[in-house]
C-alpha cells in the first residue's frame, strides 16, 4: 500500500519533536554537570542541593521520549533509516537521564567537603567537566542533523577525558600518600571525578548510536591510541 504524503509529513513531525525531546534533555543534562561541578568549587550547598532536586525533571523527559518512540513505532511502522532513528532516540534517552543521575551523585557529595582545607587538584575537575559536557553538546546535535561524521569526532574526543582523568588519579593518590589528612577528601574526589569520566563514556555511546542510525554500520572497535575504527555494514 502506497504512503500518502501526509502521512509522511506527519512522520517527518513526529520524528522532529522527539529530537526536540532529546535536544531538551541534553541540555538539562549539560547544566547539570556544569552546575553541580561549579557548587562542588565553590561549595554552593544550596545550589548542589537544587540539582538533585531538579534531577526530577530528566526523569520525566525520559518518560515521554519513551512514550512517543514507542507510540510513533506502533502507529507509523516505519522501517529502515526511520527505525534506526527512532530506536536510536529511545536509547538515547536512558543514557542522557543517567547522565543527569552523575550530575547528581557529584551534587550529593559537594557537602561532604565542606570542611577543611581546599585540594589544588579540584580546580581540575571543571576542566574536565567543560569536555565532557561540549561531547554531549556535541553528539546530541550531531543525532539531530544525522552527522555521522560529526558523531565519530566526539568518538575520538573521549581519549583525552580518559588521559585527563587518569592525570586526576595520579595527582590525587600523591596527595593520599604524601598527607593521610587528605585522604577522605580525595577519595570523594576521585569518585567525582570518575563520574566525570563517565560522562564521557555515555557521550561515546551515544555517538556510536547515532553513527548506527545514520549509517546502518556498527562501529566495532573505538581508536585506542593510533588505532582506526572498524566498522561492519548491517
Amino acid at each position: 500500500m502506497a504512503t500518502s504524503g501526509h502521512t509522511i509529513k506527519a512522520f517527518d513531525e513526529d520524528l522532529d519533536r522527539l529530537r526536540a525531546l532529546i535536544s531538551e534533555m541534553g541540555g538539562h543534562a549539560e547544566h547539570a554537570i556544569r552546575e553541580s561541578l561549579r557548587c562542588l568549587v565553590q561549595q554552593d550547598l544550596d545550589g548542589a542541593a537544587k540539582i538533585v532536586d531538579e534531577d526530577k525533571k530528566l526523569d520525566l523527559l525520559e518518560i515521554e521520549t519513551e512514550r512517543r518512540a514507542v507510540q510513533l513505532i506502533a502507529l507509523r511502522a516505519p522501517m529502515a533509516t526511520d527505525l534506526r532513528d527512532v530506536v536510536a532516540a529511545l536509547k538515547i534517552s536512558s543514557v542522557v537521564e543517567r547522565i543527569g543521575d552523575y550530575a547528581k551523585n557529584i551534587s550529593k557529595r559537594v557537602p561532604l567537603l565542606e570542611s577543611g582545607g581546599a585540594i589544588e587538584p579540584l580546580s581540575l575537575l571543571p576542566e574536565m567537566g567543560r569536555m565532557v559536557t561540549e561531547m554531549v553538546h556535541d553528539v546530541l546535535n550531531a543525532f539531530v542533523e544525522r552527522d555521522a561524521e560529526a558523531a565519530l569526532q566526539v568518538i575520538e574526543r573521549d581519549k583525552a577525558v580518559d588521559d585527563f582523568y587518569n592525570s586526576i588519579f595520579r595527582t590525587l593518590l600523591t596527595y593520599m600518600m604524601e598527607n593521610p589528612n587528605n585522604i577522605g577528601k580525595s577519595a570523594h574526589l576521585l569518585f567525582i571525578a570518575k563520574n566525570v569520566e563517565r560522562v564521557g563514556d555515555h557521550a561515546t555511546n551515544i555517538g556510536e548510536m547515532v553513527y548506527y542510525a545514520a549509517t546502518g554500520q556498527h562501529i566495532m572497535d573505538r581508536p585506542k591510541g593510533d588505532d582506526e575504527m572498524m566498522v561492519e555494514k548491517i
